[in-house]
């Protein structure tokens, strides 16, 4: 008590609520405290739903082309905007929302409102799309190309983007990407490299993979679950089982050999962890990569198949959805054993954590 009363009265009381995309009911699930305490419903086709955090705005992305926004405390929709049949992405930033789109084949660009602003056409499915100052980068699945748009208003007011370089030829079916400092990393579906583009001085390069003899792709890797942290760059390998460890100037370290095909690597909050998920017979194992050791020093089955994982950034839990068993399990992170089962969640996939202060 007496440290309440003497405790400043700015003090950040920092607090971590769970949203968990519920995969087939068109419903996310909010998780407070270990228990869930919501559904949010309404939300459209959330077979590949998103979910992203700007300042105190929650965005919703479905696969179905709805982007909408809503309160993370009070867990309202606000609005929604339907951009094309199909979505696969979204960037937020002060200015605008960028959706990508796979079905009408562009790029919308929408005020934090979602009000529609400019429409770009490219004539591909467009994934991986990033934000580097005042450029809007995405691959373009369709052309082998990666697009570079500038906003010629500088952020000072509505954006307006025209094209400022497009790389082509860069790889066959680019499919997901990331963003690190000034490097736009993407990875190909039928080529055996990754792609760096140095948003400084645009220049473009290729990092061969060291890939064995390829198995078919059940569930693609996705690129934005790529890790990089404490030094290095962990990549799911393409059709491999392997993890691939380079440093963060892009040299060859080590081919993890993994329990199967990679789909999501995830890096813990302090850097010493990898968790790693697979696709096919091996959907429900997850392996614990040591980031120093490079080996691997734990492992779990559930009873059904792993879609996502989340760390806490908050307390030592790593939060797995266990798609076909309806619910969510929180691993301890310091003894690594198995803390919580939440059920009642329908069918869970992507799980997206919001951090109120």
């Amino acid at each position: 008590i007496i440290a309440a009363l003497f405790a400043p009265l700015n003090a950040k009381v920092q607090k971590e609520k769970v949203f968990v995309v519920e995969r087939e009911s068109s419903s996310v699930a909010v998780i407070e405290n270990g228990l869930p305490t919501n559904h949010m419903e309404h939300m459209h086709n959330m077979n590949h739903g998103v979910m992203k955090f700007y300042k105190n705005d929650g965005y919703l992305m479905s696969r179905d082309g709805y982007i909408m926004k809503f309160n993370p405390i009070t867990e309202k929709k606000l609005k929604e905007y339907k951009t094309s049949k199909s979505a696969i992405g979204f960037v937020i930033n002060e200015n605008y929302v960028a959706v990508a789109n796979y079905d009408d084949k562009s790029v919308d660009i929408l005020s934090r409102n979602l009000d529609p602003i400019q429409k770009i056409k490219t004539g591909s499915r467009n994934v991986g799309i990033k934000i580097y100052k005042n450029y809007l980068i995405f691959s373009e699945m369709d052309n082998d190309s990666i697009a570079v748009y500038q906003d010629m208003n500088k952020g000072k007011k509505k954006p307006n983007f025209q094209l400022y370089k497009e790389f082509k030829n860069v790889g066959v079916m680019p499919f997901d990407a990331m963003i690190k400092d000034d490097k736009y990393i993407n990875g190909f579906f039928k080529s055996p490299w990754f792609g760096v583009v140095d948003l400084n001085t645009m220049k473009f390069e290729k990092i061969q993979l060291k890939l064995g003899t390829r198995k078919p792709v059940l569930k693609v890797p996705h690129f934005g679950f790529w890790s990089i942290g404490g030094g290095n760059i962990f990549v799911p390998a393409v059709g491999d089982n392997k993890v691939f460890a380079y440093t963060s100037d892009f040299k060859f370290i080590k081919a993890i050999k993994t329990e199967g095909l990679p789909v999501f690597t995830a890096l813990s909050p302090d850097n010493k962890y990898l968790a790693v998920t697979f696709s096919g017979k091996k959907f429900p194992v997850v392996q614990i990569i040591d980031t120093k050791t490079l080996k691997i020093i734990k492992r779990f089955k559930f009873n059904g198949r792993v879609l996502h994982l989340r760390w806490s950034k908050i307390r030592p839990s790593l939060y797995i959805s266990v798609n076909d068993a309806n619910k969510v399990v929180v691993i301890n992170t310091k003894g690594w054993w198995l803390k919580r089962e939440i059920f009642t969640i329908k069918k869970p996939s992507g799980i997206f954590l919001y951090e109120e202060k």
